[in-house]
């Protein structure tokens, strides 16, 4: 088996424990990168992520595990970073190695804060991998219900369609079915963009807003997220398509929702602050709602959702009167 590729995973959240658990149905060794040398040290003794996805059982004998980000960047060809956007810029502030040769996958659903950009923009044009090195793995899929093996669908989307069928056969697996898709600026779009829907339709539930908006509110935020991503990267693609319509219905109604659950907390009073607080992981829609609100500044879509949350976590407006001047633009 000494022909598989060389993969690693970066990140130590719910999402990189996920990928672990996909990528070792498949593979004899992985790479690991995390920060925590306890988590480290826990995995190796007791099997297990202690922070995340506690029950998703590990096998340590199969993971190079490394609190040093260089070496595993050294050692592994095919990277596959699953560190939350937010402090992704900081953690690659660590780099003395390069990545220039290296195949890159994302599963961070975001916008670089300091750079603006999304995650393959940033690693392009402040990494120098050229666009055929970087690839995306987005949803609709919970890490949470990969921990418990319930069937769950990916999409790898690149712009070498043979890099990503290539990964997609060793995440692929009895649980696992993936897709593949050339539009990787688009999809990339998408995931950041339904997490700001997920705090939309968390903040309407916080308000006691009921299904029947929700329905209406979600079929608004498909038709919203075409019209801003055909601004961004306009090509031919199906906006009802999983990785799309999927990705946003998965964030939107479950209950694993961080970023649904962040938006309930705002709706019922929170204020930003208390409720980044009160949970343990990060709600990336945050930092991608300011993003996507500048973003659009530029490009002119007619986005009301987005600018309702940006309002209400940016702007500090009250959440019951934005939600109520919203329910007037939506149809």
């Amino acid at each position: 088996m000494s022909n598989q590729p060389k993969i690693a995973v970066l990140g130590g959240g719910s999402w990189a424990t996920a990928i672990i658990k996909m990528l070792s149905e498949n593979l004899e060794t992985i790479g690991w990168y995390m920060r925590s040398v306890y988590a480290i040290e826990h995995i190796k003794r007791n099997k297990h992520n202690p922070n995340y996805l506690s029950s998703a059982e590990l096998h340590p004998e199969q993971l190079d595990l490394s609190d040093d980000m260089n070496k595993i960047i050294d050692n592994y060809d095919v990277l596959i970073f699953a560190i939350p956007s937010a402090f992704l810029y900081t953690e690659l502030k660590k780099l003395t190695v390069s990545l220039e040769n290296k195949i890159v996958f994302s599963a961070i659903k975001g916008i670089v804060p300091e750079s603006g950009l999304i995650v393959g923009e940033h690693f392009h044009d402040h990494h120098n991998i050229p666009f055929e090195n970087i690839g995306v793995i987005t949803g609709p899929c919970h890490a949470e219900e990969v921990a418990m093996e319930r069937l769950s669908y990916l999409t790898l989307a690149c712009q070498d369609e043979e890099k990503a069928k290539e990964l997609s056969k060793y995440i692929s697996g009895r649980y696992i079915k993936t897709k593949i898709s050339d539009d990787i600026i688009g999809t990339e779009y998408a995931a950041m963009l339904k997490n700001i829907y997920a705090i939309a339709a968390g903040i309407a539930h916080g308000l006691g807003y009921g299904d029947n908006f929700q329905s209406v509110l979600m079929s608004n935020a498909i038709r919203e997220m075409k019209r801003f991503i055909k601004k961004v990267h306009k090509m031919k693609r199906n906006i009802n398509d999983s990785a799309y319509l999927g990705d946003l219905l998965v964030t939107g109604y479950s209950v694993f929702s961080r970023n649904r659950m962040f938006g309930n907390m705002i709706g019922k009073g929170y204020t930003v602050k208390s409720a980044m607080m009160e949970m343990s992981m990060v709600a990336e829609g945050y930092y991608a709602t300011k993003s996507a609100y500048e973003i659009n500044q530029e490009n002119g879509a007619k986005t009301p959702i987005i600018d309702a949350v940006y309002n209400v976590l940016y702007a500090k407006k009250e959440a019951k009167d934005e939600f109520e001047k919203l329910t007037n633009k939506l149809n």
